[in-house]
């Protein structure tokens, strides 16, 4: 088996240089680093993580807990991390939590024992758990967030939601759209809560006056896309079209326009958010707002395996597919 005695001598260096190269240390030249890095590729090695966890007092692993019920949200930021962390020699550590979260704590103090993460990662809605937070620092564990609202230490993404909540009421009033229905994130999801903020901000703007009745509760999963979808068609004066503040719950209501025989979108407008997957694949395409997930994914990586950095500014992107129209 390969060691790093072997790399050395091929790279004609010691082996701190090697071990320095390994752990992506910032104190080696373009140079040596190309040399080391050429002499692993050429004899395949691989570091020992026991090894690498005993000489820089680091587990190499970083934790990413979620309790996001929207899958491919989450599932875009975890496809970015683990990316990144394969570029830098790290594992990504998944750990999905309840909606109630009740087990928080008892995941969190069990990672700690018994891994020892570099750092955590955390998306909306634990990305503002006050509490999760507060134990994290206790435990004295860099955190980095995506979409965090609440202050607390650590690194923060900070997204354009409220601009990209704009941006959907600027489309749908644009097509002529004027009873629009809204179906609103759980109020856990703070940052998504602004999309709501955004919108409201773009009937302002038109002087559309803002009904209440229109804006309708949903758990940012399928089921509760189709219970907002059929209240809000129950209306009296139904919606033309209907923003729903996630792609999940955007499916739901084209699966109820098509259960109940409305034509999208020549009765009934739908737009998403975040871009997931499935939104492309669906009849007709979701027109969506585009969050670039495995990026943001990535820079948290960033932030928790080099340290503290600028925080990237993150473009969101209306993506005009077949499920929005003219009213």
């Amino acid at each position: 088996m390969t060691s790093i005695h072997d790399v050395a001598a091929l790279a004609q260096v010691s082996i701190k240089t090697v071990s320095r190269v390994v752990n992506k240390a910032s104190n080696v030249s373009p140079d040596l680093r190309g040399r080391v890095q050429a002499a692993i590729d050429q004899l395949g090695y691989r570091p020992n993580q026991s090894a690498r966890r005993l000489a820089g007092g680091r587990s190499f692993m970083i934790a990413y807990l979620y309790s996001n019920p929207a899958p491919g949200y989450t599932s875009g930021i975890q496809c970015g991390a683990a990316a990144r962390c394969r570029d830098l020699g790290y594992h990504l550590v998944v750990e999905p939590i309840s909606p109630s979260g009740e087990e928080c704590f008892e995941v969190l103090d069990r990672l700690v024992a018994a891994l020892r993460p570099d750092g955590i990662l955390l998306v909306p809605p634990l990305a503002d758990d006050e509490a999760l937070l507060a134990r994290i620092a206790q435990l004295g564990l860099p955190c980095a967030r995506i979409a965090g609202s609440v202050v607390a230490a650590g690194f923060t993404i900070h997204t354009p939601e409220r601009a990209a909540g704009r941006m959907v009421a600027d489309h749908l009033l644009g097509l002529g759209h004027r009873r629009i229905g809204v179906i609103t994130p759980p109020a856990s999801h703070r940052a998504a809560l602004r999309r709501v903020e955004g919108f409201r901000d773009g009937l302002t703007a038109a002087q559309i006056a803002i009904d209440e009745q229109y804006f309708v509760g949903g758990d940012f999963d399928f089921a509760s896309g189709i219970t907002a979808g059929e209240a809000l068609l129950a209306l009296p004066h139904p919606p033309s079209a209907i923003f729903a503040t996630n792609d999940d719950m955007a499916l739901g209501v084209l699966t109820l326009a098509h259960r109940i025989g409305l034509r999208v979108p020549d009765d009934l407008s739908v737009v998403g958010f975040d871009d997931t997957p499935a939104s492309p694949t669906s009849w007709p395409p979701l027109t969506t707002v585009r969050q670039p997930l495995e990026d943001m994914g990535r820079s948290v990586i960033d932030a928790l395996a080099n340290g503290p950095i600028e925080a990237p500014e993150f473009l969101f992107t209306l993506i005009e597919r077949g499920s929005s129209g003219p009213v």
